[in-house]
């Protein structure tokens, strides 16, 4: 944030920034274009009813991913594809080993 508000800017200065109640407004519209929203989206900020838009749409999404029984969890997928890696790895290896047989009867043979 600092490097993108210019060079008279520092991370101590933003910092100081964040805690002040009030923004001059030139500064206020710099900072809303950097984070690429509408200044009135700041100046218009509410904590309890962003918590709860936040809080809400987490569960949402929770819940779309519930289809029963069925539940798609990431670490319950991901698990899932662990295990199906090592069930390939496994076949790779015995057919590697049922390819080193037949080369040592073909060899054998000759």
């Amino acid at each position: 944030m600092a490097i993108q508000l210019g060079k008279d800017w520092n991370q101590q200065k933003v910092s100081l920034l964040e805690q002040k109640e009030r923004i001059d407004s030139d500064i206020l519209e710099q900072v809303a274009a950097i984070l690429k929203i509408p200044a009135e989206a700041i100046r218009n900020f509410d904590e309890d009813q962003a918590v709860n838009i936040i809080s809400n749409t987490f569960d949402k999404v929770e819940n779309s991913f519930n289809f029963g029984t069925f539940n798609l969890h990431p670490i319950d997928k991901l698990m899932q594809l662990h295990e199906e890696k090592i069930a390939l790895y496994e076949r790779m290896l015995k057919e590697k080993d049922e390819m080193m047989g037949r080369l040592e009867r073909l060899i054998g043979d000759k």
